[in-house]
């Protein structure tokens, strides 16, 4: 390190000095910072707008992008204590009137004796002959209907009953009980009605294998065994498996459950009728649909009034971002009122983002080809404002939208998810103009602008600052260098001093002594 001398010889502020001629040197220095520092105001506003972007688009996909939006109705019933329907699925309206024979049952079975006092008990102590572990079957009636597999469950001796109970619960169709009061084991079908083969033939809606089951649980082997009076003393042990009998507009029909869907609604049954019939129809649930559409335009007007901010915002290129330097000399209310101008403008009249907006305009005020019924926005009450300055935000007729959606709500789901041929810009729905448009602009910005987990090297404002890091390192390392040939400089210029002044000192002490 070269040795720094401060003026002791030549009286001068050699410090100040060196600081000054550095200020002066480090001026580029400071505009390849201020120039990072914008980068770096830049690239997070872009993806603040892609952010916004994102959450419209994902408010698109889980509201007017889905059809369960448009097929929500609101469904009457004259006897909802015994008959309940709901939409599903059904885009169109229905009604229809039923009377309920029978309900569903699901199928029984119990002990034939008490089993044990305490079900805590290991097997072994339940049944002393259980000595070795057991693999026991139990095949049940599935949701559908149908008998389901066969499933198997290992039994040891040291297994308590509450322990078999709970693996049976876990992984079979199955719900067995233990009642303290009898000391019995109960065995009932998860799944309502009478069980088929797969070839169509009845079968119990039960099927145990096992000596677990028959002999230390007292079970019959099926269900429909246990609903038998083999003995005919009258006592059986259990109940088959019922299906619902319902009549449906006139005609006479079965299910196994109690709860099923016909054309796209959901029908529950609750109690039989006593031959009287139950009504029910559906309109749309207009209030709901509208909440939606609602949500979707004032959405969509919030997201273009950020964006048509940040494009008009005019930048201030008097006012550069601080440096350290700079900001020490400020208070902290003038550093604010600094930066707020500095940092404006950073997105002003950007392409992209300009470039999107006339999209989604022309997504809006284009017609859908190729549909029936409501073909534009504006059909439907939801028209583009006259005022230039709201920048073509969206303006809604809500009794417009209310009658349109009470009439036809396929109608306006058409209008925002027509499929067209997939390609066809004018053939697609509204939805899927604007995703589209969305995802392109949420593309241009992210090459410009990456994201939260892009590295630098894969975007071009990433790219540029790597380059700025580069160069903003090389200078340092030169105002280093610059910095020591200053002080060298002056300290070569103290010593010359320094040397001098000894020699006048010398002389006229030689002077003065002749």
């Amino acid at each position: 390190m070269n040795m720094r001398i401060g003026g002791l010889a030549s009286g001068m502020d050699i410090d100040k000095l060196v600081s000054d001629l550095m200020r002066a040197e480090r001026m580029p220095l400071d505009k390849l910072n201020q120039r990072r520092t914008f980068l770096e105001w830049q690239r997070d506003d872009y993806r603040e707008m892609n952010k916004l972007m994102f959450d419209f688009d994902q408010l698109i996909f889980n509201g007017v992008g889905r059809q369960s939006t448009f097929i929500q109705k609101q469904v009457t019933s004259s006897n909802p204590s015994a008959v309940s329907v709901k939409n599903i699925s059904s885009v169109n309206d229905f009604s229809g009137f039923l009377s309920v024979e029978k309900l569903a049952q699901s199928a029984t079975m119990y002990s034939s004796a008490s089993v044990t006092d305490d079900a805590s008990k290991t097997i072994s102590q339940i049944d002393p002959t259980f000595t070795s572990s057991q693999v026991i079957k139990i095949q049940a009636i599935g949701e559908d209907g149908k008998l389901g597999d066969e499933v198997q469950i290992t039994v040891n001796p040291t297994d308590t009953l509450n322990s078999v109970i709970q693996k049976i619960n876990d992984q079979t169709d199955v719900n067995a009980f233990y009642d303290q009061g009898t000391g019995r084991v109960s065995f009932t079908a998860k799944h309502t009605g009478n069980a088929l083969n797969a070839d169509g033939t009845e079968a119990p809606e039960i099927i145990l294998t096992g000596s677990f089951l028959t002999s230390t649980l007292k079970l019959s082997s099926d269900s429909d065994a246990a609903a038998t009076d083999s003995d005919g003393d009258g006592i059986v042990y259990g109940s088959k498996g019922v299906n619902a009998e319902f009549t449906y507009n006139g005609l006479a029909t079965t299910r196994s459950s109690n709860t099923f869907q016909i054309n796209g609604f959901e029908v529950t049954l609750k109690q039989e009728t006593n031959g009287s019939v139950v009504n029910f129809s559906s309109q749309p649930d207009v209030d709901k649909i509208l909440d939606k559409i609602v949500e979707f335009v004032d959405q969509y007007n919030k997201m273009i009034e950020k964006i048509n901010g940040e494009v008009s915002e005019r930048r201030y290129r008097d006012y550069q971002p601080l440096t350290n330097e700079q900001k020490e000399a400020m208070s902290e209310n003038e550093i604010k009122l600094w930066e707020e101008k500095a940092k404006s403008g950073t997105l002003y009249r950007d392409s992209v983002l300009s470039g999107g907006l006339t999209q989604m305009r022309y997504d809006f005020s284009n017609e859908v080809t190729g549909i029936s019924g409501y073909v534009q926005l504006s059909e439907i009450g939801i028209t583009t404002s006259s005022n230039y300055l709201d920048n073509g935000k969206l303006i809604i007729d809500e009794d417009k939208l209310r009658e349109a959606i009470a009439n036809d709500p396929n109608g306006v789901y058409q209008l925002f998810n027509a499929n067209g041929d997939g390609e066809t810009q004018s053939t697609m729905g509204i939805a899927d103009r604007l995703r589209n448009t969305l995802k392109s602009t949420m593309d241009s910005i992210e090459k410009k602008a990456g994201n939260t987990y892009s590295t630098n090297a894969t975007f071009s404002i990433g790219k540029t600052l790597e380059d700025l890091d580069d160069r903003i390192s090389d200078f340092e390392r030169r105002l280093i260098n610059i910095e020591n040939r200053y002080w060298s400089q002056f300290s070569a210029m103290e010593t010359a001093i320094q040397r001098s002044n000894s020699q006048a000192m010398y002389l006229m002490q030689q002077f003065g002594g002749a």
